[in-house]
């Protein structure tokens, strides 16, 4: 953990509906443009306002992805970074349902290998993975793709849980990070 003045990286803020907390907090975040400003001493998890850089987006995914920015202090930390004051700059469009639907069935289908490796005539997975997509494109029902949908989560979680170590969820979570941003830019199916 380090203290710096300021923060160059592109960063976000994970909200849910009306700007309000996803990942915990209190409070309404202002409109885009407005500052918002932490007292008292900075602190993970205790204190202040806490961005994502890139990096870290996928372990706080929730309904709305905001681009912001910070001014003053700002501490990096594992997983996030906590700043002294933040705004919101824009709302990222191209996060919605859909793309948060393809994107957790396209990270089961990444890990899938790792499960059918282990599991070769298993092919529930492989089928609730293709019925996710199909869900997410508008193929199919809301209850087959809410099946669909726990379905190929289940996947993923076996077939990660399966190969999960420090070395393969770091890279995983590269794998994870190249795929959303390809989905924020408006550039994935």
């Amino acid at each position: 953990m380090t203290a710096a003045p300021s923060h160059p990286a592109p960063l976000y803020k994970v909200l849910g509906p009306d700007r309000m907390p996803h990942h915990g907090g209190r409070g309404q975040w202002p409109p885009p443009g407005e500052w918002l400003e932490a007292t008292g001493a900075l602190k993970p998890c205790s204190n202040g306002l806490h961005l994502c850089r890139a990096k870290d987006l996928v372990l706080w995914l929730g309904p709305e992805i905001w681009t912001a920015e910070a001014d003053g202090e700002v501490i990096d930390h594992d997983d996030k970074v906590v700043v002294r004051r933040a705004r919101l700059i824009s709302r990222v469009e191209t996060w919605t349902e859909r793309t948060a639907r393809l994107f957790a069935a396209d990270c089961a289908e990444h890990v899938l290998p790792i499960y059918e490796a282990a599991h070769p005539s298993d092919t529930r997975p492989r089928d609730a993975i293709v019925a996710a997509h199909a869900y997410a494109r508008g193929d199919i029902d809301d209850a087959a793709g809410a099946a669909a949908w726990a379905a190929a989560w289940a996947a993923a979680g076996a077939a990660a849980g399966a190969a999960a170590r420090d070395a393969a969820w770091a890279a995983e979570q590269s794998w994870q990070t190249d795929r959303l941003m390809a989905y924020l830019r408006g550039g994935a199916r």
